[in-house]
């Protein structure tokens, strides 16, 4: 098979991209370089054969039509990325996200080329009920906080999705992921376990936002792609939305902690305010869980590492100069 991955060189399009080719396929990665580092590719993936990188936008229509000619299957995953980039940029993360989404769509339509497109927890907004299930409803902040520019962008990326299904058979998957991490990821766009890992290795405070008591489930970037990859591979889950993400829940300060411990770390633990990290007025989500019962059932996914297990990784890929330091 020939696959586009837009956003391959981003954190979970390059594990994604590296996946497609130990499986024999050929990959083609779309990435303009602006979250994504050419370092998440080489070695893993520029040196083989059937990997191709271009450089470029997804809001280019003429050459995402190229591209998406020249594969089988198109992995959409390139878009605005990461809290402070979020809050700083908004009109940036639309155009980004959502007029990308289109652009892909659009291209995939005129081809009939399955999609997969990558959404996000955010969508969630301030939460309904717990765990988040697919069908829940989804509760958003106002549009004067720049924080839920995101999670609109991104839930317009799905409603627009399954309405190409519905209205014209384009054959679609939507994945909401939770708070992916692993090695290759870099803190500077705000990825909280990233940072805590860098702070307790440099000997520095750990940081932590708020009072530390809103809580996350983090999975690792493998456990992602690889279920990514199974719903892809069955036409059963066209037309339907899937969280992807653990069910084992943190609070800020428990992670502090286990970074701490399992780094060997005397670094202190402080907390600084959300309108001195980010801007005033900042709304974050005190609790996010999802229910995974719809994508255990049809593909039997099941995360596979545990949170030690991720930070004992990041350790070894910091220290080894992995990732921004």
């Amino acid at each position: 098979m020939r696959y586009l991955v837009t956003g391959g060189a981003g954190f979970i399009g390059s594990y994604l991209c590296e996946a497609l080719l130990d499986a024999g396929h050929s990959v083609i990665a779309l990435d303009n370089l602006s979250t994504g580092r050419i370092e998440n590719i080489e070695p893993a993936c520029l040196a083989r054969p059937g990997f191709t990188f271009i450089e470029g936008t997804v809001r280019d229509e003429e050459l995402t039509g190229r591209l998406v000619d020249d594969a089988d299957v198109i992995f959409h995953l390139a878009s605005a990325v990461g809290v402070s980039l979020v809050v700083n940029r908004p009109a940036h993360t639309i155009e980004e996200t959502a007029f990308a989404s289109e652009v892909v769509l659009n291209a995939a339509l005129e081809r009939n080329r399955p999609v997969f497109i990558a959404s996000s927890s955010e969508v969630y907004g301030k939460g309904v009920s717990l765990p988040m299930a697919e069908d829940d409803d989804l509760l958003l902040g106002p549009p004067d906080k720049g924080r839920w520019a995101y999670a609109c962008s991104k839930l317009l990326d799905e409603f627009l999705a399954l309405a190409y299904y519905r209205e014209y058979d384009l054959p679609v998957v939507v994945g909401r992921f939770f708070n992916t991490v692993g090695a290759r990821q870099a803190g500077r766009w705000g990825m909280v376990l990233p940072n805590f890992v860098q702070q307790a290795m440099r000997g520095d405070p750990i940081v932590v936002y708020g009072d530390g008591e809103q809580t996350r489930c983090f999975v690792h970037v493998s456990d992602v792609v690889g279920a990514v990859i199974k719903l892809m591979n069955r036409p059963e889950s066209y037309g339907k939305v899937y969280n992807i993400g653990s069910t084992d829940e943190l609070t800020m300060n428990q992670l502090a902690e286990r970074v701490r411990s399992v780094c060997g770390s005397s670094s202190p633990i402080e907390h600084l305010p959300y309108d001195e990290a980010y801007t005033e007025g900042f709304e974050d989500l005190r609790r996010r869980v999802p229910d995974i019962s719809r994508v255990r059932d049809e593909i039997g996914f099941e995360p596979t590492l545990t949170i030690d297990e991720i930070i004992r990784e990041l350790r070894i890929y910091y220290s080894k100069g992995g990732g921004n330091q």
